[in-house]
C-alpha cells in the first residue's frame, strides 16, 4: 500500500532543484560537493526538523522548521539560502571592480 502523501516524480523532481543547482555550482568552482545537517527539535509532542548545509567551511540555516515527513523541503530551502548568498557575493564582486 502507498502512502498517502506519495508524491509524483515531477514533483520530486522540482523539490531538488535547488540542491542540483548548489551542488553544480560548487563543482564548477572546484569545491568540495555539500555537505547536509539535519537538525530535530522537539516541541512539544511533535519534532520539528530543519537543515544546514555547509560551503566551503560555511554553514548555512534553512529558514524554516518542518515536519519529518518534509524533510526534503528543509534540504531544498538551505539549498537555496545558500545560492543566493553565493549569488548576492558574486553581484557585489563584479559590481566593485
Amino acid at each position: 500500500m502507498a502512502p498517502e502523501n506519495s508524491e509524483k516524480p515531477e514533483n520530486l523532481e522540482a523539490r531538488t532543484r535547488w540542491q542540483r543547482s548548489l551542488e553544480d555550482y560548487c563543482q564548477k568552482q572546484m569545491w568540495q560537493p555539500p555537505v547536509w545537517n539535519i537538525m530535530s527539535d522537539r516541541r512539544g509532542g511533535r519534532t520539528a526538523w530543519s537543515a544546514t548545509v555547509e560551503i566551503g567551511g560555511v554553514s548555512v540555516s534553512a529558514r524554516y522548521w518542518y515536519d519529518g515527513v518534509y524533510l526534503g523541503n528543509a534540504k531544498e530551502d538551505a539549498a537555496e539560502v545558500a545560492l543566493r548568498l553565493l549569488h548576492k557575493k558574486t553581484l557585489q564582486t563584479m559590481q566593485s571592480v
